[in-house]
This record gives structure tokens, sequence and C-alpha cells, in this order.
């Protein structure tokens, strides 16, 4: 009986522990290649990709660094379609109308 309850216990245990990614933090794979010319003009460090919710998506804001003043970051979505970009010369701090101060960070997908 001991060692059922020892062996159940440890199936429990790897039953859940094991977890598939979900969708939430899988990256796109359009996402590989933005980020491939994302490098060929960002900073060579401080540069940043990072996954966002804003407007009910996902997005990812390219922030290139600080090699360079007025360098704007551009925003794409999960299809890899640009939204706009923040800051820069015009210091833009808008995407679609709403500020971006209201996206949510998810997690860094990239850096240097």
């Amino acid at each position: 009986m001991k060692n059922l309850l020892v062996f159940l216990s440890v199936i429990c245990i790897l039953v859940t522990a094991c977890k598939k990614n979900t969708s939430e933090n899988s990256t796109p794979s359009c996402l590989q290649n933005s980020i491939n010319q994302f490098k060929l003009y960002a900073c060579e460090s401080n540069a940043t990709v990072k996954e966002y919710k804003f407007q009910g998506k996902i997005v990812y804001l390219m922030e290139p660094g600080n090699c360079g003043a007025d360098m704007a970051s551009p925003v794409i979505d999960a299809e890899c379609n640009s939204l706009g970009a923040i800051g820069g010369f015009t210091g833009n701090d808008s995407i679609n109308g709403e500020l971006f101060s209201n996206a949510t960070y998810i997690r860094t997908v990239w850096h240097n």
C-alpha cells in the first residue's frame, strides 16, 4: 500500500510539472524575421523586443537602445504588421489614439 501511494504521488508530480507552452507565451513565426531586420539598425547594447497586451491584442515594442538620439521604437502586432512607433523625434506616445503607457508588459522576447 505504501508503494502504491509513493507511485501515485510521483505520477501526480510528473503530470502537474509538465506543461505545454500556451499560445500566450509562444512567439509568432514572423517575429524572428522582424527581429533579424531590427538587429540591422538597433544599437549594439540595450536594444530589446518586449511583448505587451495592448488594445486587447498581443503587440511587440522594438526598442533600439540608446546609441542615438531621437530613435523611435516601432510597435508591431502578432502578424508583424506595423501599428506605429513610440518616442523618436516627435515624442509620440500613442498607437491608434491610445496612450501606449496603458499597455501591460508581458515579457522580454529578445535583448542584446
